[in-house]
């Protein structure tokens, strides 16, 4: 059975691990990453995957990973948390320096894939994906890959403008991720507070909502509508089979129940929107970046 060695780069950390071309986990490891000198960057991508040909016989690479990912070119543009990783070419450097084939993909494209592989799309071949999280990311699968678009924004629903406010100035505008996300969540409980950000994390608001406070309570009755206004547009935008939400708050148990609560009210107030989107949530957590990698590395 063939064995590939898969990179899921992040701001903090870069995950590694073996999986057969079945999706089977052999090993895993982890190591901090370099955020500023590609040199120091590559050289330990390289020598994690000398040591994995050399024990595994691994037959290719596969890498997820932040910013806009151009998987034809190897290279990432846009920008990250690692702006050393930007402009490099990944595919020429490892067939260059080890003979191996590399493939790469945008990380929430990465985890999407993950889902149709082996996860809560496996049996669907059009589905939405939606990240819940700082702010909106999402992916969209379009006959079981990924559809990024001409400008490669596909997915990138957090743009959606939600609410217009005119103001003496002009007009402001809220996205998706102004008021639908958790980040979202946290800034507008803290400015009503008159707290700062960091005097507050979304676990925080959501026990002080259960103890009573009311600024608490009536933000996240805003956030689940602002959340379901979101994947409704989606719905009528692209018509998915399903529409799979992730993120840490999707561990919340009343997540779903909560958003389709409120889409209960959408669906009733828009008679005439006849088809109600499907809404669940991701099957993978930490392990969804890795496997998609090696998907989108299986497809192409």
């Amino acid at each position: 059975m063939k064995k590939y060695l898969v990179f899921d780069i992040g701001g903090s950390s870069v995950k590694h691990a073996i999986i057969t071309e079945k999706g089977e986990f052999i090993e895993k490891g982890s190591y901090k990453s370099e955020r500023h000198n590609f040199d120091i960057f590559i050289n330990k991508m390289l020598e994690v995957s000398r040591k994995a040909k050399e024990e595994h016989n691994i037959s290719g690479v596969a890498v997820s990973a932040p910013g806009s990912v151009d998987s034809e070119e190897g290279t990432i543009g846009g920008s990250s948390a690692l702006p050393c990783i930007h402009g490099p070419n990944f595919k020429k450097i490892f067939k260059e320096e080890l003979g191996l084939t590399l493939e790469i993909e945008n990380d929430a494209n990465s985890a999407a894939l993950g889902e149709v592989w082996l996860g809560g799309a496996k049996d669907n071949n059009d589905v939405a994906f939606v990240v819940c999280g700082t702010g909106i990311g999402g992916a969209i699968i379009k006959d079981r890959k990924i559809h990024k678009g001409t400008h490669m924004h596909g997915g990138e629903f957090g743009y959606m403008i939600l609410e217009s406010i005119k103001t003496e100035e002009g007009v402001e505008f809220k996205t998706w991720s102004d008021i639908g996300s958790t980040g979202g969540l946290l800034r507008t409980v803290a400015k009503r507070k008159g707290l700062s950000s960091e005097e507050l994390d979304g676990k925080k608001i959501f026990e002080l909502a259960e103890q009573g406070d009311e600024i608490c309570k009536e933000e996240i009755n805003n956030f689940y509508f602002n959340v379901a206004k979101g994947l409704f547009n989606i719905q009528y935008i692209y018509d998915p089979e399903k529409i799979l939400i992730g993120g840490a708050i999707s561990s919340r148990e009343d997540f779903i129940d909560k958003i389709n609560e409120n889409m209960d009210l959408l669906m009733k107030t828009m008679t005439h929107a006849k088809v109600r989107p499907v809404i669940e949530k991701c099957q993978y957590g930490n392990d969804a970046n890795l496997l998609g990698a090696l998907f989108h590395y299986l497809q192409r």
